[in-house]
């Protein structure tokens, strides 16, 4: 309900354009925004019958203040709008992580003998500026790369050339040094163009200069000069190779695509320069849940490209944004040139679009595996299982189990081990199937728990089959929880924990219960079980497929009298196929590694 404060203050919202500002009781800001019309814009959170998210509806509930300030324009309201929204971080609107603290690379050019550093801070100083980078290990790593390729120094101290010694860096050949007066303020200055040019991306004419100066240096017999550019070459050319992608692209873009999930959003942004990807970024978004993908990548555009020095004159996007005039107008103010905002639809330039998409789809997994991996998410994690299953206490170390097979062939099962919510890989076990022919999952999930927790009590097996799960996990429904329950009993184990995780509902079964129990998805007890689910599947099925490939690739051959192990391996490496050695001719087989005469008339009658 809206207060008797906040009604008043809409009647006397003014129609121009600018930014307002959103309070709870407490005079905390939950959300800022722009509009070309205020009373319009902040009128429709209020008015009735109005369709908000469940977010805004949540945010318009708590407001009990409003506070505004007008602007000569809606680009002044949005760069007024950035700024507040860096200050005061409102929890309602989409927001960069740690957007005030991007890292960049700076190479000050006012120096006599610039360095090539990192920076926070963006400053009108002459400097050229190369970012924003994710985060510090991005920029380190950027660092690193074109320290190996280029000479400059690192160093902070006051250059003389007077000094007796260079640094380790001149010598591992990292620094010209100018500290000694090995290098000419002019030569030192073509290394910063060559960095320069580098980061931009002109790969093609750093190469072009060095090789102009190796060839130089080998004309008047400097063959240790010469080397060290050769040297550069081959390390930028390496580069290069490296920043070719798939899909044909030209000319200078970024392309930007995300992935979310639940209140947070991985957005991807590549940057292209010169028709070839120079680097990537990975950004986290938060504040997400129940927003449009218009409105997510209006949000990333704007407080990313007010803190880049840089700007494109193309940018091909996953999703259209919104007011695309006005942000199109503000990016071309900031570069001083046109920019050109697509949303492509077929061709390369989708394929692109796609690429990034599912790089930020991959990055999203990466950050939600990493999220799920902290001891404080892990053990509320665990904290969840043990309550949701009814466990007697924390499940510290889980078991799962799988099974892999066709149709009964290259029967497999596998056992792998969490231990406090991580891996454990070299508690893992693979179990080849040996008593059961037929294709029956049940069977031979029983004879997988069978073998294991008879190892369980046997003195002379190793320690790590000594210890007993906290909760065994199988892969499947209620009719292979039933099957491992029996094989359990038989051998003595019917006092563990045990549970099913079926795939296709993701339903938990558990004996003492005979309805399943479904968690909702973003719960971390059962993201823990299915990574665990999953691992026990991944695990059976890489030793169901070597298996596999094995029996196939002994086939015939190894009903040839005459043919052994060695004889067989010389010929599937020699040849490649069965098939190739029925087509090979006598002569050619008898030719082979081991072989005689005799023995390729034999192989050439039983194929």
């Amino acid at each position: 309900m809206t207060s008797n404060l906040v009604t008043e203050q809409l009647r006397g919202l003014p129609t121009s354009p600018g930014v307002y500002l959103m309070k709870d009781a407490e005079g905390n800001i939950l959300y800022v925004g722009k509009g070309a019309n205020l009373r319009h814009r902040v009128g429709s959170y209020f008015g009735a019958g109005q369709k908000l998210t469940p977010k805004l509806q949540r945010m318009v509930s708590r407001v009990d203040d409003l506070d505004y300030f007008v602007t000569t324009s809606e680009q002044e309201a949005l760069i007024l709008e950035l700024n507040l929204i860096k200050r005061h971080h409102p929890r309602y609107n989409v927001r960069l992580k740690d957007d005030k603290t991007f890292p960049y690379l700076k190479i000050d050019l006012n120096e006599d003998w610039p360095r090539v550093h990192i920076t926070r801070r963006l400053e009108e100083n002459g400097g050229r500026y190369f970012g924003p980078f994710a985060s510090a290990k991005s920029v380190r790593q950027t660092l690193k790369l074109i320290k190996g390729i280029f000479p400059f120094r690192s160093c902070s101290r006051s250059i003389t050339g007077t000094d007796l010694r260079p640094c380790l860096e001149y010598h591992i050949g990292h620094c010209l040094a100018p500290c000694i007066g090995a290098v000419s303020r002019e030569e030192y200055a073509e290394v910063i163009k060559q960095v320069i040019l580098f980061l931009e991306g002109k790969q093609e004419m750093v190469v072009q200069e060095l090789e102009s100066k190796m060839n130089k240096a080998a004309e008047v017999l400097d063959f240790e000069r010469a080397a060290m550019f050769r040297d550069q070459i081959q390390a930028v050319d390496r580069v290069v190779e490296g920043q070719r992608i798939a899909t044909t692209v030209k000319g200078e873009q970024d392309v930007i695509a995300f992935a979310g999930d639940k209140d947070q959003a991985c957005v991807q942004v590549f940057f292209i320069r010169s028709s070839k990807l120079i680097g990537r970024e990975s950004f986290l978004l938060q504040g997400t849940r129940y927003e449009e993908p218009s409105q997510i990548m209006t949000s990333f555009i704007k407080q990313f490209y007010d803190s880049s020095p840089h700007i494109p004159p193309l940018l091909l996007l996953q999703h259209s944004v919104e007011d695309m005039a006005m942000i199109q107008n503000w990016l071309q103010n900031k570069k001083g040139g046109k920019v050109n905002i697509q949303v492509p639809c077929r061709g390369n330039k989708k394929q692109l679009v796609k690429i990034v998409a599912e790089n930020a789809q991959q990055g999203l997994e990466q950050l939600k595996i990493k999220q799920l991996a902290s001891p404080k998410a892990l053990s509320a994690a665990l904290e969840e299982i043990k309550r949701e299953l009814r466990l007697p206490r924390l499940p510290s170390r889980i078991e799962g189990y799988d099974i892999s097979n066709i149709q009964g062939m290259a029967a497999v099962g596998s056992m792998v081990v969490f231990d406090k919510g991580r891996p454990k890989p070299s508690h893992y076990r693979r179990f080849r199937i040996k008593t059961v022919s037929a294709a029956n999952d049940y069977a031979m999930l029983q004879e997988v728990l069978r073998r294991r927790f008879k190892r369980a009590g046997d003195a002379s097996a190793s320690d790590t089959w000594a210890i007993l799960p906290d909760l065994v996990l199988i892969d499947g429904g209620k009719g292979q929880l039933n099957a491992a329950r029996a094989a359990m009993q038989e051998m003595g184990a019917s006092f563990v924990p045990t549970a099913s995780l079926a795939k296709e509902n993701e339903e938990i079964f558990i004996p003492q219960k005979t309805e399943s129990i479904i968690l909702p998805k973003s719960c971390s007890g059962l993201q823990l079980l299915q990574r665990l689910r999953d691992e026990a599947h991944r695990f059976a099925l890489g030793y169901h497929q070597r298996i596999h490939k094995r029996e196939t690739f002994a086939s015939v051959l190894d009903t040839i009298p005459g043919i052994g192990p060695k004889r067989k391996r010389a010929l599937l490496r020699q040849f490649g196929s069965v098939k190739a050695i029925q087509e090979a001719p006598v002569e050619e087989l008898a030719a082979a590694r081991g072989m005689t005469e005799s023995l390729a008339k034999k192989i050439k009658g039983y194929l």
